[in-house]
């Protein structure tokens, strides 16, 4: 089920500062307050206590990063992928604190709010983020969890998900990975085919995770049905424009930009590989109004008509006498 962010903090946010909030609506007004310090039980052990730093616009690429281990694929947050947040942001500000931790550089590492992060170096704000000292690598990866389950991630990303826990031997089989990530073997297939396409190629559209099945189907049936030169050849020619694909479409929507970079990509892949046209055999007539034929290759259908009978029994038995 999503999450949505009010509700993350209040579950991320256990206590206040001074106030010493003891249920979600404490909670979720500590964190909305924007209160100098909270104090947050991580994972249910030991109590750390987050303060709130404010990075200055300019310096938030330089002076933060994102957790390594976050599922959230930071190359595709871009302003089409961030719109559900990006015009709050630009109007308001940031509503919500990330959070994150010290790293021994003096840098920030963010655990809970990439997409916050990267709205604010797209619209220039200052970004708010709680930050603390001695979070682990197994707490950091809690919190970055817990995080994204407000934003679904998309499919590519839950395919690498799925992915790892194939190759950790945590799960057998797609069937198997269905039952543990609680979901269809249809979104489980899906998920894979997404996660082993190539990242230029998804990066040609203006929102990963709004990349259905049916796209991606279309995406891993058009790439791995070129031979590998061709596979090189359409990702060369993806990254020798001076910008990705999506921004290139004269149209307006992510939907319809969506479609029309599918039709581009399916006429790339089509000018590489041109489409074999199989011409397919006609019907020829033997007697005008009577019997026709079908012949392809090794198989041939005969259609007979005005047939008494008799002619229907000659014609059987000749021919169940004649290919015995």
């Amino acid at each position: 089920m999503a999450i949505k962010t009010t509700d993350l903090n209040a579950r991320l946010f256990g206590k206040a500062d001074k106030r010493r909030a003891t249920n979600v609506v404490e909670a979720q007004k500590a964190a909305q307050d924007k209160a100098a310090v909270i104090e947050l039980a991580v994972a249910g052990e030991d109590t750390v206590a987050f303060e709130l730093i404010k990075v200055n616009a300019d310096k938030v690429r330089q002076q933060t990063q994102v957790f390594a281990e976050n599922a959230r694929e930071q190359a595709f947050l871009n302003e089409h992928a961030l719109a559900d947040i990006l015009t709050t942001l630009k109007d308001r500000g940031q509503q919500y604190p990330a959070v994150g931790r010290w790293l021994d550089d003096g840098r920030i590492e963010v655990l809970d709010g990439s997409r916050r992060r990267m709205s604010c170096i797209l619209a220039e704000k200052d970004f708010l983020i709680y930050v603390a000292k001695g979070i682990n690598s197994e707490h950091a990866k809690f919190l970055s969890d817990v995080a994204n389950a407000h934003k679904p991630l998309s499919l590519y990303e839950r395919g690498k998900e799925m992915q790892l826990l194939l190759e950790q031997g945590k799960v057998d089989d797609q069937k198997e990975l269905a039952k543990y990530c609680q979901c269809s073997e249809a979104l489980v297939s899906g998920a894979l085919k997404a996660a082993s396409l190539p990242m230029e190629l998804l990066m040609a559209y203006p929102s990963v995770s709004e990349l259905g099945r049916p796209t991606i189907v279309k995406l891993h049936r058009l790439y791995y049905g070129l031979a590998q030169a061709d596979q090189e050849q359409l990702i060369n020619q993806l990254a020798a424009n001076d910008a990705p694909l999506w921004q290139t479409m004269d149209v307006q929507g992510i939907a319809r930009i969506t479609r029309e970079v599918t039709m581009v990509l399916e006429g790339m892949g089509e000018t590489i590989k041109p489409r074999v046209v199989v011409e397919k055999p006609k019907q020829q007539e033997l007697i005008k109004g009577k019997v026709s034929f079908l012949r392809d290759e090794d198989k041939l259908q005969l259609k007979m008509k005005k047939l008494s009978s008799k002619q229907v029994d000659d014609i059987l038995a000749y021919i169940g006498d004649y290919l015995k």
